[in-house]
């Protein structure tokens, strides 16, 4: 059951959503980071998840918090990292975007994502990385949206994957 907000609310973090989306493809990382919380939790389970689940006791493709996530971008920026060298070509397609909750200023989103990733330092193939993204926006002090919360629960979770070099 998706949360009650105005016509306006939805516009804006869809927007928001979106925009993350593109500055994430085209490796704009120093903006992608300006968008995100000092608090915030990017966490690529390696299964299914539970409600309630908590990201350190299971297993987990990527499980930042704040500070690792910052260095997984400082790594990304250098240029040097080899399982991004060169860059992979993304394009990502967000769809059934759903506000599941909304209360003083944090809202919970969930949508349906499709990275295409052609990893060019390595078979120029192309790789599709589905799954399910649950968000957690909040409301800075100037009114602006930052994301404190990005959960990826792939559709391939569990299964043997290629590197996961970029932000999903």
């Amino acid at each position: 059951m998706s949360a009650a907000v105005s016509e306006a609310e939805r516009r804006e973090l869809e927007a928001f959503l979106f925009l993350e989306a593109r500055l994430a493809d085209t490796s704009r990382y120093a903006e992608w980071e300006a968008l995100v919380t000092d608090d915030m939790s990017y966490w690529v389970p390696a299964g299914p998840v539970q409600p309630g689940a908590d990201p350190a006791a299971g297993l987990s493709y990527i499980n930042d918090n704040r500070a690792r996530l910052a260095t997984r971008i400082r790594q990304l920026q250098t240029g040097k990292r080899h399982a991004q060298t060169p860059v992979s070509r993304l394009a990502r397609s967000l769809s059934n975007i759903e506000v599941l909750a909304a209360t003083d200023g944090e809202y919970t989103l969930c949508a349906t994502q499709v990275v295409y990733e052609v990893a060019t330092q390595a078979s120029a193939r192309l790789q599709l990385w589905p799954g399910r993204v649950t968000y957690r926006l909040r409301r800075a002090e100037d009114g602006s949206l930052r994301m404190a919360a990005k959960t990826v629960e792939l559709v391939t979770a569990g299964e043997p994957l290629p590197n996961l070099a970029f932000l999903l």
